[in-house]
């Protein structure tokens, strides 16, 4: 959380964020969002005690774009970034997805594709977010193809189980959000960024 809130204010906020996270969201609600020709973008803000103090409504017929490995832009006035997770430091090399570069890039361009065609983009952030630029939140996608794909994802536990991103540390090493922790496993066997060895090394 950003430096400016007070210290024992951020400790909480980051006690209660991952608690928020992996609270089961309704999907039938977020489905219930969509509309046609556009992406719906709902923003949830919660209280101290976890209860919806407001809420913020979005729509945009060209979609949402990532404007950094964990951050997308709402409107030009607000940039929700994806809680608890990052990208690897360094470079890799993917040679199954054909990819040399930045972990930097690679991460965007994870976070790139997650944003290409969901109905409805459902994110959840503390109240205390609502009017800043730069909000701190944790987020799920609907996707719906007809006849294949019907289906309200996590956005960074997608991520993290791909290996376009890990799970951020806090400084004494623990796992920023613990509710990942499969996720990440999961991409550790050998997915996106884990593919590189370097990367592993990185991690150890």
């Amino acid at each position: 959380m950003r430096a400016s809130v007070g210290g024992s204010f951020v400790l909480c906020l980051a006690s209660l964020v991952p608690a928020i996270a992996a609270e089961p969201v309704d999907q039938a609600y977020i489905r219930s969002l969509a509309a046609p020709g556009k992406t719906v973008l709902v923003v949830e803000y919660y209280d101290g005690q976890g209860s919806i103090a407001e809420r913020k409504g979005f729509a945009s017929t060209s979609g949402f774009k990532a404007v950094s490995p964990i951050d997308f832009r709402v409107d030009s006035k607000t940039v929700l970034r994806l809680y608890g997770i990052e990208p690897c430091e360094g470079d890799l090399v993917n040679r199954r997805e054909d990819f040399s570069g930045t972990c930097a890039d690679y991460a965007r361009k994870g976070l790139g594709t997650l944003l290409q065609s969901p109905k409805v983009i459902f994110c959840r952030a503390f109240v205390s977010e609502a009017n800043a630029p730069l909000q701190d939140a944790t987020c799920y996608g609907y996707y719906n193809y007809p006849g294949s794909v019907d289906t309200v994802d996590m956005f960074e536990e997608q991520l993290v189980s791909v290996g376009s991103h890990r799970v951020a540390r806090n400084p004494d090493g623990t796992a920023v959000r613990k509710d990942l922790a499969e996720a990440e496993q999961i991409g550790r066997g050998g997915y996106g960024m884990w593919a590189d060895p370097r990367i592993k090394a990185q991690a150890q």
